[in-house]
């Protein structure tokens, strides 16, 4: 099992909790990054988003791909996944960035591929917004640009979006950046299985993800292509006593905490299908985190994590807050203890 988190470019992954003492801020950040490979910590994510959608689109957010260069300079083992939406970036530009972050942090960058779902985001800052049909055919078409042009020499290429002519890149990387991809879609499955290296799911019970598993695995090898590895998200509390960790979860669902979270809790019940007591938790901590049931103690925590290494979890990418505290406790009470 390997041990990856968000990086907390958002200011914290709680509706319900204004500050959650992690500013959005390069000093924090930045030593954070540095002290997460010494609490064992083996991959960061870090979003692609120009808006916040956890505290507020006026809120401050920081920039995956000027953010990169800066912590790769500032860690030594740390991969940096880096998400990207195909629709706000030309593919030779981006495999040029590439090139160039590996020159930096040699073998640790990856990429997290993801088809672009925000509308009202493209149309502020002036992006092409596909339909879901069109947002995998680009990103079909932008990943073959890429993977050509960090491994051959001379590429001209000639499709609907991406026209190249004799196009040239230099140096190439170290290794070509592995492709984590996330859908559940049958179009989704698809270019996952044929292009993907990883394929990264919210959280859910090892029982459900294990039959996610099942199901790629059985697309990868209808694609002929390697097995691959498998990711699932989770936010963690982890405490003492299990009354410790039902405390904090108790606060961190206080939508009452303030009218801005109430106000914006009624807006999402009343836009959901879901059972009360379930939206409470999808709405209050980001990315569906709650759903895998990683609350307890320490012996608790493991037990599931282990779960979802039998179900052929390979990677866990985590969220915590306030996030260095709890990155550290975590580090120091699971992953130093893990066999």
């Amino acid at each position: 099992m390997r041990f990856g988190y968000w990086m907390p470019i958002f200011g914290g992954w709680l509706r319900n909790v204004t500050d959650e003492g992690m500013p959005v801020s390069w000093p924090y950040v930045r030593d954070l990054a540095a002290q997460s490979e010494q609490d064992g910590f083996d991959l960061s994510l870090v979003a692609e988003l120009n808006l916040n959608d956890i505290k507020g689109h006026r809120a401050p957010s920081l920039d995956c791909w000027t953010l990169a260069p800066a912590v790769a300079a500032a860690t030594s083992t740390l991969e940096l996944m880096l998400a990207v939406r195909p629709n706000y970036h030309s593919p030779a530009l981006t495999a040029k960035s590439l090139s160039t972050l590996d020159v930096i942090a040699p073998g640790r960058i990856s990429l997290n591929v993801v088809s672009s779902w925000w509308k009202d985001e493209a149309a502020q800052y002036g992006a092409p917004f596909d339909v879901h049909d069109a947002r995998y055919a680009r990103t079909q078409e932008w990943l073959e640009v890429i993977s050509r042009l960090l491994t051959e020499d001379t590429v001209t290429h000639s499709g609907p979006l991406y026209q190249l002519d004799g196009a040239v890149l230099e140096p190439k990387p170290s290794r070509v950046p592995p492709v984590y991809m996330g859908g559940e879609s049958p179009k989704a499955k698809e270019i996952i299985a044929a292009q993907a290296d990883a394929y990264v799911m919210h959280g859910d019970a090892p029982d459900v993800i294990a039959a996610k598993v099942a199901d790629l695995s059985e697309h990868r090898a209808a694609a002929g292509r390697p097995p691959m590895t498998f990711g699932v998200s989770g936010y963690v509390i982890c405490r003492d006593s299990e009354a410790e960790a039902r405390a904090e979860l108790d606060r961190i669902l206080d939508v009452r905490s303030s009218p801005e979270a109430y106000a914006s809790y009624q807006d999402f019940i009343e836009g959901s299908q879901l059972e009360s007591q379930v939206s409470l938790e999808e709405y209050s901590v980001s990315n569906r985190g709650l759903r895998s049931g990683l609350i307890g103690t320490p012996d608790q925590i493991a037990d599931r994590l282990h779960a979802y290494e039998q179900a052929g979890v390979g990677l866990m990418l985590l969220q915590f807050s306030p996030q260095r505290e709890e990155m550290a406790r975590f580090g120091r009470d699971v992953i130093a203890r893990w066999d």
